[in-house]
């Protein structure tokens, strides 16, 4: 009396609707956005990153850097892992390779 009678439908056959059906349908977006995520994030990372690894295997003494701190000055030592700058006449620090961000050009220091 209260309660209705229910029927049961028939469900679609597996596979039937679509030719992406069900699980390659589903994954089909994430990879489109892990392509195109690599196309436009990681890519482009690693190249800089080679490029910047490039520039610092390539300092020499003599060449005029600036530091991530902003320290301007001229390559007058070169280590294993640091490197001594001269920022002023007769005043010289200590700052790791990593840490040039820049070579500028020569004459740039005074």
């Amino acid at each position: 009396m209260f309660i209705s009678e229910a029927f049961a439908q028939a469900a679609p056959a597996a596979g039937a609707d679509s030719m992406f059906g069900g699980g390659l349908g589903s994954m089909l977006p994430l990879v489109l956005m892990f392509v195109v995520l690599y196309f436009v994030m990681i890519r482009p990372q690693m190249k800089r990153q080679k490029e910047a690894k490039a520039m610092i295997d390539a300092l020499a003494k003599g060449d005029e850097v600036v530091t991530s701190g902003g320290m301007l000055g001229k390559i007058s030592k070169m280590g294993e892992s640091f490197i001594s700058l001269e920022i002023a006449g007769g005043v010289e620090i200590q700052v790791q390779r990593s840490a040039v961000i820049q070579v500028m050009p020569k004459g740039t220091v005074k």
